[in-house]
């Protein structure tokens, strides 16, 4: 089964750049209501995924609670504790249920690493369970 049957495209996926601010990455993880969000280069490059947890870390470790003094600081020098590992179009089904299992997405790239999408571990369970997408 080609994998990317599964895909949700990058066009649907709420990112962030990796010289975006630790308050722009808070906002919008916080309008969208996501715990962990794709970091990409302008590029489109894949860089990781930066969680909640990450940012958190990294204001109480590097800037003493203090959010104001970490308004304009890019995510990049965020710490993130474990990023979640991209698939590609060619990978095998095991790979992406695989990383599924411990991630609530798993990033997609191309084959020169660019960002594509996420392929959700809820839609692999609808697959699984015997739903379509649209919950049919």
């Amino acid at each position: 089964m080609n994998i990317l049957f599964f895909l949700t495209p990058k066009s649907d996926v709420a990112y962030i750049y990796a010289d975006d601010t630790i308050r722009q990455a808070l906002e919008k993880m916080e309008h969208h209501r996501y715990a962990a969000v794709p970091v990409l280069e302008h590029s489109g490059k894949y860089v990781g995924t930066i969680t909640e947890g990450d940012l958190l870390w990294g204001i109480k470790n590097q800037y003493n609670l203090n959010l104001k003094a970490a308004e304009d600081v890019p995510v990049s020098v965020i710490r993130r504790r474990a990023d979640y590992q991209p698939v590609s179009g060619k990978s095998r089904m095991e790979d992406l249920i695989d990383r599924a299992l411990n991630q609530n997405f798993v990033p997609a790239v191309d084959d020169r690493g660019l960002f594509i999408g996420i392929i959700t571990r809820k839609d692999i369970i609808k697959y699984y369970a015997g739903t379509d997408r649209n919950g049919a």
